[in-house]
């Protein structure tokens, strides 16, 4: 998330971090950054499908494909989840892994179809394989603030550990699980491995953080459907009324912006009521502390902007009330601040008068892995990226491969890279800075709601990318 004058991605932890170096962050950019009108230029959808004789064959083909998937996750899986939590701990250059527990929630809320990844985004991935015969069930990526700790001044100077988890359909039968790590040359790296037997009494069936949750919009089945939960931060018992207001109300930011609102008869949205026992979030720089369900807090990295969490057992243990693809952490606050970390969460303030930017940019980040465009507002990250190698986010480009990432959505005629100055002539190109990086990185266009405050404006190959995911998401 910039910053306030310009907005940018934020974290945090469980307390304050000094760093006596300047990094750089990945989140919003600061509210100053030029705020720009909506892009003229819209992706074209072509229906591949239009004859009648096709329909007659492929309806029941694609009928007939759905069923069997759906047999294969009956046959392997339970339609509830399995979370593993885990210790990330380690420095910059090195990073170790310990199992912390294993639980069973309710509900399982991703697709019963698609349950292999075909995006190659995230920091980390795991895989989940049958221990008899090694077929690989269902894997999934994802980032999270250890990876952007890492590029820190603090982690060339120390060690330390966050809480972390991943969650699957619980299998029916044993299962192994992998767990990946990109390194900086993008060669994913086996880091753990951990046997699982659904049937050990180990598996906790507690539900330590049990509250009722609202459907803000019911669209369909979770199974054929993304599903959202709003999670609330620094609400009292009290504040309930309120918290259900602001969902309504960033629920229609969301599915006003495109390509969301091609898509929202296919989107649920619920919100689970956790009271807090003060409003509002930790902002450690003034001072503030405050009791709260899921201990947020600004200054992440020493980034005053930056608001996170560590406390992902107690963000999962809220989350698992209802069934979820993606969580959204509302912070209730009229402080500029949030982040967004890709399969992990996003989390907001609610009553910024930036608030629709803000959610909308750092759900961008947690749904479609899609990173910082902006490059001159103050983060906490050194060297974020290599640039001899692509960076996984699907609108950023170092032009080493630039003919995997966005080439076909170029505007005929725009050289790469992409001068400023023809911005106007090419509104889809290869323009320089992005990620944190004035040089060496390249964005799609020359503004984006990734880049500046700018909310309803994501630039075409951004909403390609999302549209990409829904797709994943709904099948």
């Amino acid at each position: 998330m910039p910053p306030e004058s310009s907005l940018s991605p934020y974290r945090r932890g469980s307390g304050p971090i000094t760093i006596r170096a300047r990094v750089q962050v990945q989140g919003l950019p600061r509210p100053d950054e030029n705020r720009a009108g909506n892009l003229s230029v819209m992706l074209t959808f072509v229906n591949t499908f239009k004859k009648d004789t096709m329909r007659k064959v492929f309806i029941p083909l694609l009928l007939l494909v759905t069923m069997t998937v759906s047999a294969q996750f009956s046959k392997f899986f339970h339609d509830k989840t399995l979370r593993i939590d885990y210790a990330h701990s380690g420095n910059a250059t090195s990073d170790a892994y310990a199992l912390e527990g294993l639980y069973e929630e309710p509900y399982w809320g991703g697709s019963k179809v698609n349950l292999i990844s075909p995006f190659d985004y995230g920091n980390y991935k795991f895989t989940v394989t049958d221990l008899k015969t090694g077929e690989l069930l269902y894997s999934h990526g994802y980032s999270s603030l250890f990876s952007e700790w890492q590029t820190t001044a603090e982690a060339r100077e120390t060690f330390r550990s966050f809480p972390e988890n991943v969650v699957m359909p619980y299998p029916k039968k044993p299962v192994m699980v992998d767990f990946y790590n990109r390194t900086r040359d993008n060669v994913w790296v086996k880091k753990f491995s951990y046997q699982v037997d659904p049937g050990s009494y180990f598996i906790s069936t507690e539900r330590r953080l049990e509250f009722p949750y609202f459907e803000v919009q019911k669209a369909g089945d979770p199974a054929t459907c993304l599903d959202i939960v709003f999670v609330p931060e620094g609400y009292t018992q009290a504040e309930m009324g309120k918290f259900r207001a602001d969902c309504e109300r960033l629920a229609g930011y969301l599915l006003k912006c495109p390509p969301f609102d091609a898509y929202s008869s296919k989107i649920n949205l619920y919100g689970v009521e956790a009271p807090s026992a003060e409003s509002g979030a930790d902002i450690p720089g003034k001072d503030v502390w405050k009791k709260t369900i899921v201990n947020s807090s600004f200054y992440t990295f020493d980034i005053e902007r930056y608001l996170t969490t560590y406390d992902m057992r107690s963000v999962r243990d809220v989350a698992a009330n209802a069934p979820y693809d993606q969580i959204c952490v509302v912070a209730n606050s009229q402080v500029y601040g949030g982040g967004g970390i890709y399969n992990h969460y996003a989390l907001f303030t609610s009553d910024n008068p930036y608030a629709d930017y803000v959610f909308v940019h750092e759900f961008g980040h947690a749904f479609a892995g899609l990173g910082d465009e902006y490059y001159s507002s103050d983060v906490a990250y050194e060297n974020f990226y290599n640039l001899s190698v692509e960076p996984w986010e699907p609108n950023l480009t170092t032009l080493v491969d630039f003919n995997s990432k966005w080439k076909p959505l170029v505007t005929p005629g725009a050289p790469i890279p992409t001068p400023v100055s023809e911005k106007k002539e090419f509104p889809v190109g290869a323009y320089e800075g992005g990620g944190y990086t004035a040089k060496g990185v390249y964005r799609p266009s020359h503004d984006c709601t990734m880049k500046s405050v700018s909310y309803n404006n994501f630039c075409p190959v951004c909403q390609k990318a999302i549209q990409d995911m829904l797709e994943f998401y709904t099948r």
